[in-house]
């Protein structure tokens, strides 16, 4: 029989959920208050308001040539991401008792440092092709979010019903017609939940950006970067504000899409 919680353990259990979210939390509170204040430095709790600092942003050319570049980069870096970790998820699936060495190696560049990784492809795309391009910024974060869609994916094959497809088969389906109709619809959710974390690691990437870049090649991160660095105002917060409402609706539509709860419990 299972005994009860005590009251002292729940009461620790909600204290420690409290701090947790005041933790996650406050920090986004104090970049959205910093971003409306009239002040012109970086201060909090903001004195006034305004929405000046969005008017800058929204105006800056700097601001709006690196929202460019990393919207462009993290739609391909999506594309790529899906289509390579799709594949590689569904041959993993069916990989055997070789599935596992090959899952591993896949999933290697969430264990390995991001400096490290980019450092390597620096010197390697250095030695190979010359000055960095966009496309070395493209393979370094699609190598990145490969491994959420192909973990995303797998997770998802795992509770597939194996006899949808073999009745496709018996009703005299090709393999190309199986992969279409069958396949990857059942991979659908985990397609869709791995493209939301390809295309938000990849817009908010700064460390590989900050290696592979070139004067022509600044993302939206290493912009951020180096306005703090250099001379910090609270700009960076409203951009950085705008990051985060650009990440909740992307959630939101997922969870239109998709149902985020009902994933999660799959």
């Amino acid at each position: 029989m299972v005994k009860s919680v005590p009251g002292w353990l729940r009461a620790a259990t909600w204290a420690f959920v409290l701090l947790a979210g005041v933790f996650l939390l406050a920090p986004l509170v104090v970049v959205v208050g910093v971003s409306v204040s009239e002040s012109q430095f970086i201060a909090f709790p903001p004195q006034g308001l305004s929405l000046r600092w969005y008017e800058k942003a929204l105006g800056s050319p700097a601001y709006l040539d690196a929202f460019w570049l990393s919207l462009k980069l993290a739609v391909l870096v999506t594309v790529a991401a899906s289509i390579l970790g799709g594949a590689a998820a569904i041959g993993l699936s069916r990989g055997g008792r070789s599935g596992g060495t090959l899952e591993t190696f896949f999933l290697s560049p969430l264990v390995l440092p991001s400096i490290i990784f980019a450092i390597g492809l620096l010197m390697l795309w250095s030695a190979v092709f010359g000055p960095t391009s966009f496309h070395a910024l493209w393979l370094a974060h699609t190598v990145v979010a490969l491994p959420y869609v192909i973990r995303t994916t797998l997770a998802v094959l795992a509770e597939r019903d194996p006899f949808v497809e073999e009745a496709a088969r018996t009703m005299g389906a090709s393999r190309l017609q199986r992969l279409w109709f069958v396949t990857l619809p059942q991979c659908r959710p985990g397609l869709l939940a791995g493209a939301f974390f390809a295309f938000n690691i990849s817009f908010d990437e700064a460390v590989l950006s900050l290696f592979l870049r070139n004067p022509g090649l600044t993302t939206l991160p290493v912009q951020i970067y180096g306005q703090l660095e250099f001379s910090p105002d609270p700009t960076v917060a409203a951009v950085s504000t705008l990051m985060i409402l650009i990440t909740i609706a992307l959630m939101l539509i997922l969870e239109r899409m998709l149902g985020l709860t009902r994933f999660a419990s799959g």
